[in-house]
């Protein structure tokens, strides 16, 4: 897979009250989380019905249409999840594997954007403490970025069998960046089932961590 820093300004680069300007390498699309999540009586909820209309009507089969209807439901579960916890963008990343050995097949992934209270203190300090409280971090790294101090370090987790979900491992690297104010921290956040190209992911998720910044690069022009 591609790691080189061939990036996509995010719509966020034209918001001067967005808090956090980052770009992401090509292969990410960004998830429309307010159109999704509009009220139902909305503008945006009607423009996202107009939107999926045309696709619902395209499947023949009445099953399959339940079930893409389904999937769609739970797809706005899980950012009204994302949302609740400080999400504040989300992406999703196709890549074709092209590491030698991989195949050429196609990997998925989920990048996201999160905010976290945190108690007043240096920002190298918190950076520190984000990967020293965390549950079963590894890899763990201490980085002196453009935008100040920050921390990354990594899990993998399986499924229970409670939760009903497959019992695949999921790789989450993290990659925390204390804001100048020291009350609030950005936390990036790349998932993937594709455990064994950690490296190749790590090296994305450090990108975009370089090209992050909390005062906007376009506030001159």
């Amino acid at each position: 897979m591609d790691t080189t820093p061939q990036v996509i300004i995010d719509e966020s680069a034209n918001d001067p009250h967005a808090g956090i300007w980052f770009a992401t390498p090509g292969g990410f699309t960004a998830l429309p989380i307010d159109v999704l999540l509009a009220a139902p009586d909305s503008a945006e909820a009607d423009r996202l019905r107009q939107a999926v209309a045309p696709l619902v009507e395209a499947i023949p089969d009445g099953v399959t249409r339940q079930q893409f209807i389904a999937q769609l439901a739970s797809g706005q579960q899980l950012l009204r999840a994302l949302r609740e916890v400080g999400t504040v963008h989300c992406a999703l990343g196709v890549h074709r594997d092209d590491v030698a050995g991989g195949g050429g097949g196609t990997l998925h992934s989920l990048f996201t954007v999160s905010w976290r209270d945190i108690a007043w203190a240096p920002r190298a300090v918190s950076a520190a403490r984000a990967v020293a409280t965390a549950d079963q971090h590894a890899h763990v790294e201490y980085l002196d970025l453009p935008s100040g101090p920050a921390s990354i370090g990594e899990t993998v987790r399986t499924p229970s069998p409670e939760s009903g979900l497959p019992p695949t491992p999921l790789l989450q690297i993290f990659a925390y960046l204390p804001h100048p104010d020291r009350k609030r921290m950005a936390v990036l956040t790349l998932s993937t089932t594709a455990v064994e190209r950690r490296v190749q992911y790590r090296a994305i998720l450090n990108n975009i961590a370089e090209l992050t910044s909390f005062e906007s690069p376009l506030s001159e022009a």
